[in-house]
């Protein structure tokens, strides 16, 4: 039934309404990993046979890295931020990947992303080295404005894409993600975690959920516990003391979520 005369917000709405089921009912073709540390991204890029792109569809200059190639009827991009120009070290953190979130999804209008890698787990909540998680929902835990509305912007709190069918299939343990810009945890950061009800924390994950959410693509959080942060060692030394077993866990699953896209839409997820 069309909208009555002159209400052309609802014209608008259920146009708008039409375009999102026929996206959700279209089979996923393009898939956007984004991986912070070319370390996790390897193993993945092996998996899947992906080139990297020496003719970058990114601005001169940058660092940033595209792998891509097909598997099982899907386009796979990787994009890691890359080495730092001045240091030589990975640019983890939320500015590097804010920025290249934004960049890929221009540049390669992905059906899904998947922000892929290591996390730090709290054993309070369950998590122990080794378990992969599919993160619900993501916020900042560093962002603190304490003034009436901007302390809500200031966490920045956003919902994954539910998966329900894909938990299920592989059995993943679920919980939600935050995000700071230190690989520690100061006393302030441990309130906000808390309060966020966090089972994880990393370092990307809800800067990258910021953009997508702008850009509107739907977005999956898969993390990898290479530490305890409420347990004995110093993060620090358990993170690099597991990230080698800790990667090939997280790419294991990582190729099962792939498979698993494989031939569905997002509404079959």
């Amino acid at each position: 039934m069309a909208p009555p005369h002159g209400d052309k917000s609802a014209g608008v709405k259920e146009e708008a309404a039409a375009a999102v089921s026929s996206v959700d009912n279209r089979p996923i073709s393009t898939i956007l990993f984004i991986v912070a540390m070319q370390t996790e991204a390897l193993p993945l890029v092996k998996k899947f046979q992906l080139t990297e792109d020496l003719n970058s569809v990114f601005p001169k200059g940058v660092p940033w890295v595209r792998f891509y190639g097909n598997y099982k009827g899907l386009a796979i991009n990787i994009v890691c931020p890359g080495k730092d120009p001045a240091l030589g070290v990975d640019g983890v953190g939320t500015v590097s990947a804010s920025l290249v979130t934004y960049a890929s999804v221009q540049a390669l209008k992905p059906d899904l992303i998947i922000n892929a890698g290591t996390a730090g787990g709290f054993g309070a909540k369950g998590a122990s080295i080794g378990d992969v998680f599919i993160s619900s929902e993501v916020a900042f835990h560093d962002r603190r404005i304490p003034i009436p509305v901007f302390d809500i912007y200031g966490v920045g709190s956003r919902k994954a894409l539910a998966t329900p069918n894909l938990l299920k299939e592989l059995n993943l343990k679920v919980g939600k993600l935050s995000t700071g810009d230190s690989l520690d945890m100061s006393p302030m950061d441990e309130a906000s975690i808390i309060a966020n009800d966090a089972t994880i924390k990393d370092m990307e994950g809800a800067a990258v959920a910021y953009v997508a959410d702008l850009l509107k693509v739907p977005t999956i959080f898969l993390k990898a516990v290479t530490d305890i942060v409420d347990g004995d060692k110093p993060t620090p030394e358990e993170f690099l003391e597991n990230l080698a077993a800790v990667t090939a866990a997280l790419d294991k699953t990582a190729t099962q979520v792939v498979d698993y896209i494989s031939g569905k839409c997002l509404l079959e997820l």
